[in-house]
């Protein structure tokens, strides 16, 4: 190969790629932008649905007494109902049941190692269905049902 070959080989090869490098450079541009917008879209996600489970938590909070209500209802030994709204949860039905629940959680009669959980079925609007309330198993003492 003549020398004036392998210079125009170089010289093509190096055009070729410094255009590569360029191209990178600008598709990481895009892709920093990109994935700037998906971030700000997820964190505005996250805070409408933040403001939304805040709301339903209000809205339990307004008729906590038809949850103590529910809870007594259960077993004629249970004379009070304390419920730690710090432990409510949001979850799916899971694999089979595609609803989604508000879990709400406490004690009774203050009694320390008690236990309770109802189910408050979500509605496709968000809002809550409270007359859908449901406990899988009565209250507890000690992990166990009250006799």
């Amino acid at each position: 190969m003549t020398k004036r070959t392998k210079i125009i080989l170089a010289t093509v090869a190096s055009i070729v790629a410094l255009a590569g490098i360029g191209g990178c450079s600008m598709t990481q541009k895009e892709n920093n932008k990109q994935d700037k917008k998906v971030a700000s879209s997820k964190k505005a996600i996250k805070d409408e649905n933040e403001a939304i489970k805040q709301k339903q938590l209000a809205y339990l909070k307004e008729h906590e007494q038809e949850i103590i209500d529910y809870v007594k209802a259960q077993n004629p030994k249970v004379e009070s109902v304390q419920i730690d709204w710090e432990e409510t949860q949001w979850s799916d039905g899971g694999l089979t049941n595609p609803e989604y629940y508000i879990n709400v959680f406490g004690r009774i009669n203050n009694i320390e190692d008690s236990g309770w959980g109802v189910d408050i079925p979500i509605n496709d609007d968000k809002s809550i269905d409270m007359g859908g309330m449901f406990m899988l198993h009565g209250p507890t003492i000690g992990g166990d049902p009250i006799a």
